[in-house]
């Protein structure tokens, strides 16, 4: 088995600033990575580690189990915080981390079908059990659908052209495979795009995969949700690796520390003015240094952002 590499594992978890009996989520479980660095920092608190990912719990639970019992997976989208906690009696936590996007053995794995390197089945579930995947998207979604998630998404200037072609192939034959459709994307582009650096199916694959899991939807409902359920003291930590991602954390988490905004013609008085409930830990997002980058290519595009609740 390939190396498992915790990004930016060090900064996430002196970011959380760990109380040894605290209640701390980690939201992306994937591999445990993360999840054992906290789980050992809290003797006398209490971890909930969240995937979608079945596999991942089950390959996870016995290197967690290592280091104590303190701890439960639940089998669930992080969007789900709220109530998921609240059937186990949980109504607040100190602290939150969230790995965002695709954990590299769910790209390493042909058959789920994250990858354009490999020829697999069309699928791009995280969580198995859902019914929509990347099959039912490029054969059935319309031309405008299409055109849609691959500019919103996957900022592709060629979405029509690509939604085009997708088109007119599946009116002869259902597109089966990752293959087939990398052989679609590619047919769509001009030659001096071709010859870019980086692989020509790369956005369109993020968009479809983003719009089969619903990723920006859950990361919007997440942060509102983790926010709102954080102890005074209490941090949210969140890894993007895209810039749609990025954006999203970086406008809620600016939109929770800043005070809402008056119009300076208006008198009040400073026992009036608003108070907020949180502040940013860092202004700038914290990247991986250069050892870790060495050793780790997916951390190239991480991003590290972290807020605290403050009253």
């Amino acid at each position: 088995m390939m190396k498992h590499y915790s990004v930016l594992l060090n900064e996430c978890i002196e970011g959380l600033s760990i109380q040894e009996d605290g209640i701390y989520v980690d939201g992306t479980l994937g591999r445990g990575g993360h999840s054992s660095e906290i789980l050992k920092r809290i003797p006398k608190g209490h971890l909930y580690a969240f995937d979608r990912d079945i596999s991942a719990i089950e390959e996870s639970t016995p290197r967690l189990q290592e280091i104590g019992n303190n701890f439960t997976c639940i089998h669930s989208a992080f969007s789900n915080l709220k109530e998921e906690l609240h059937k186990l009696g949980v109504d607040g936590m100190d602290g939150m981390l969230l790995d965002l996007g695709v954990s590299s053995p769910q790209f390493d794995e042909a058959d789920r079908g994250f990858s354009y390197r490999f020829d697999a089945p069309l699928d791009m579930r995280m969580d198995q059990s859902q019914e929509l995947s990347a099959y039912t998207i490029v054969n059935t979604w319309s031309y405008e659908e299409l055109v849609s998630i691959f500019y919103r998404y996957g900022e592709e200037n060629f979405s029509k052209q690509i939604a085009r072609k997708i088109e007119q192939a599946r009116e002869k034959k259902r597109i089966e495979t990752t293959g087939e459709l990398v052989e679609i994307i590619k047919s769509a582009l001009p030659m001096k795009v071709l010859n870019k650096k980086g692989h020509p199916a790369k956005k369109v694959f993020q968009a479809i995969r983003i719009a089969v899991n619903d990723e920006l939807g859950e990361l919007e409902t997440v942060l509102k949700d983790a926010l709102d359920l954080l102890h005074v003291g209490g941090r949210l930590c969140v890894i993007s690796f895209q810039s749609l991602e990025d954006r999203i954390v970086k406008e809620t988490f600016a939109s929770y520390s800043k005070p809402k905004q008056i119009d300076k013609r208006i008198p009040i008085l400073p026992q009036d003015m608003e108070e907020v409930s949180y502040r940013l830990i860092n202004r700038k997002p914290i990247l991986a240094n250069e050892e870790e980058l060495s050793e780790n290519n997916r951390s190239h595009s991480a991003k590290l952002r972290i807020i605290e609740r403050i009253r």
